[in-house]
């Protein structure tokens, strides 16, 4: 006989986790990739690009920085691939990589939200 666990009233089930703990490259960029979304700078632009490609000017005027400190940090999204470039004459667009870039911020979202909603 099978005992099934109880569930939570309020709560959905939780997600099954993956079956075997990730390799140990897996780990290292799994970690890199939550590295990125430590820093509420990287936030805020990853936030502004939810809304679709932007130029680093527009990107500039939407976060509130200079261009010199957004075009670090997009060198740095770039890099961990969480945005993309494409070049446009002189200017270069950015937008969010792909749609798990924005999976991953929203469920943060949520997250906090929900944990703020229970204070």
């Amino acid at each position: 006989m099978q005992v099934k666990p109880k569930l939570h009233p309020t709560r959905p089930a939780l997600p099954a986790f993956p079956p075997a703990l990730p390799s140990e490259r897996e780990l290292e960029a799994l970690t890199g990739i939550f590295s990125i979304f430590a820093d509420s700078t990287r936030i805020r632009i990853i936030c502004a690009l939810g809304d679709g490609e932007l130029t680093v000017g527009e990107i500039c005027a939407a976060v509130g920085m200079s261009q010199p400190a957004v075009s670090h940090q997009m060198r740095i999204l770039k890099n961990a691939r969480v945005v993309k470039c494409r070049r446009s004459g002189r200017n270069s667009c950015y937008s969010l990589d792909d749609d798990h870039v924005a999976q991953i911020l929203n469920m943060g979202v949520e997250h906090v939200k929900e944990a703020f909603s229970n204070e």
